[in-house]
């Protein structure tokens, strides 16, 4: 039976699917306990819906297998009820060690994100606040898809600008072959699980004309 790709909004029947996706995206399993993984990655997922004023699903079969998440900075207002989540997914991780212990390292990559955007030295008017695709549905031409409905959702809203971070484990020559320019690089170390891994994380960005 062929396969049937759609692309609607995101819907909150959604929610662990894309959890999933968070999870294989970021190798959450590699980090740390099954159940922490799947904490870490609601509180991803929340994270990020706060930070959106566009998304875009892509489904195959009518279950989510990617998305794009998109912000306009000038109209963004985070919703009660995703800052509510998030609040709630923030709790349930810090309420034990291991989520603890975890946490710092993520910590401390939003403060390497805070140095990138504040050594651009530019004032963003878009973000790409999330995009992540099965690893099963790669190759397809669905995040291709996903990104310029995001394009011409920033071109819609006027936006000037816009910007991401990735890092080493993701696929960021992607990026580039859709035009964005890499705007600064910094490179850290973490020990996790008694193993030692070198990342680069980087901030892309791009005019929209």
């Amino acid at each position: 039976m062929e396969k049937k790709i759609t692309y609607r909004e995101f819907q909150k029947q959604d929610a662990a699917y894309v959890a999933d996706i968070i999870k294989e995206a970021w190798n959450y399993d590699r980090l740390t306990t099954p159940k922490i993984a799947k904490k870490l990655s609601t509180l991803y997922l929340y994270s990020c819906l706060s930070n959106q004023t566009y998304t875009r699903v892509a489904l195959e079969n009518d279950l989510p297998i990617g998305i794009i998440m998109g912000k306009n900075a000038a109209s963004h207002k985070c919703p009660l009820h995703y800052r509510l989540k998030l609040i709630g997914a923030i709790v349930s991780i810090y309420l034990s060690k291991e989520g603890r212990k975890v946490m710092k390292t993520f910590e401390s990559v939003n403060h390497i994100d805070k140095d990138l955007i504040k050594e651009a030295g530019c004032t963003y008017e878009g973000e790409v606040a999330f995009f992540a695709v099965s690893s099963r549905a790669r190759g397809k031409g669905i995040g291709k898809e996903l990104f310029c409905s995001l394009l011409d959702y920033m071109k819609s809203q006027n936006l000037k600008n816009f910007y991401l971070f990735t890092d080493t484990s993701c696929n960021y020559g992607f990026y580039e072959h859709q035009g964005m320019l890499r705007r600064g690089k910094k490179d850290t170390t973490f020990h996790i699980n008694g193993e030692q891994a070198t990342m680069s994380f980087f901030l892309y960005d791009s005019q929209i004309v």
